[in-house]
């Protein structure tokens, strides 16, 4: 994955044509539709049709994921919409660590393109930057008192920061006696992701997923509970 493509689909109520495709071209159009609601669909995996002759390398059909927003090509686009179709745009560049210059318009990367219509894309990807470091709310336990973990944590540009960084790094430091809790997730807090890693199995990567935060914590309860026999 390389890139995003965001795009309006023209029409309204659409989503079974992004799925099954129209006269002169095969489904799926997109990976997802995104409802006037701010509703986000997923429509489908892998390859999907929606941006070919592409004048980027990176937003081939093979290379990128589109986003198709309900939207006929004239009308308004309801606030709530946008909000999603940038969330879901941040979602994915965290996802795959793109950098968020590689959130495109369709008219920005085919010629003789309009959409997403009266979108300045400048704009967008300001607003994507910003979300993609918004601090999410602290991990709500679970079945057996388990954190769910909402993000995972990465050594990038800006730094990620919040509630969830200072999670991590004071369960961390159980590991890493040294790590600092400041909320902020550094080369620091990489390295010493790492070495939580290499004790608990977790891939080596200097990234917190849901995968190595599970480990973590079931590694620690264990632990403890050998202490107390």
């Amino acid at each position: 994955m390389r890139g995003v493509v965001c795009h309006h689909t023209a029409g309204r109520d659409d989503m079974h044509v992004i799925r099954d495709g129209r006269p002169g071209l095969d489904g799926p159009l997109s990976q997802f539709w995104l409802r006037r609601d701010g509703t986000i669909f997923v429509v489908a995996a892998g390859l999907c049709w929606h941006n070919a002759p592409s004048t980027s390398a990176n937003h081939t059909n093979s290379a990128s994921i589109g986003i198709e927003a309900e939207n006929d090509g004239r009308q308004p686009w309801p606030g709530v919409q946008l909000h999603s179709f940038r969330k879901l745009c941040a979602e994915l560049t965290k996802e795959f660590d793109l950098p968020v210059s590689r959130v495109v318009g369709h008219k920005e990367v085919q010629r003789g393109k309009p959409d997403p219509h009266g979108v300045n894309m400048d704009t967008f990807r300001v607003q994507v930057a910003r979300l993609m470091t918004e601090v999410t709310e602290p991990p709500k336990p679970t079945l057996g008192g388990v954190p769910e973990f909402r993000r995972t944590l990465r050594l990038v540009s800006p730094l990620i920061e919040g509630q969830d960084v200072r999670t991590w790094q004071t369960a961390a430091r159980r590991f890493v006696p040294g790590l600092v809790a400041d909320g902020c997730y550094g080369p620091a807090s990489k390295k010493a992701c790492e070495q939580v890693q290499r004790t608990v199995g977790a891939p080596v990567n200097g990234k917190v997923s849901a995968e190595t935060w599970l480990l973590t914590w079931v590694w620690e309860s264990g632990a403890k509970k050998e202490k107390k026999a």
